[in-house]
């Protein structure tokens, strides 16, 4: 699976970026992730494809478990779904389904990170594992 997390907001603090850091290099091994960085909506717009099954991430979408995340992250895999874009910061644009990881409002550098967390921990239950080490 192809995942590419887009951003849109301001500066993300050193430490948030180093523990996104840490779930990149444990995602590798499952799946391919990037993180995109962008200022402003109009520079995440040219940077979208079509191709891509966009996913919002906002605190008016459907709030889902750890084990709804393994299954959704199953079923596009298996439905021909494997470029996904997670868009946060940003709720205006095209998109296919609007998720929450809570009802309260986070700083974009946390929810970034919750998000890129919760996707080792998906890929851990889709794969039978341990999420502790």
């Amino acid at each position: 699976m192809n995942l590419k997390i887009f951003i849109v907001g301001e500066k993300i603090e050193k430490f948030y970026l180093e523990g996104i850091k840490e779930y990149e290099k444990r995602l590798s091994r499952y799946c391919k992730i990037q993180l995109h960085h962008f200022k402003n909506e109009e520079s995440l717009s040219k940077k979208l494809s079509d191709k891509h099954y966009k996913v919002f991430i906002s605190t008016k979408g459907k709030i889902i478990s750890s084990e709804d995340l393994a299954d959704k992250i199953n079923h596009l895999g298996v439905t021909g779904k494997s470029d996904v874009s997670l868009i946060i910061g940003t709720d205006s644009i095209p998109h296919d389904e609007i998720l929450s990881i809570s009802p309260m409002e986070m700083d974009l550098g946390l929810k970034t990170t919750i998000i890129f967390e919760q996707i080792y921990r998906a890929y851990r239950i889709l794969n039978n594992e341990p999420y502790h080490k």
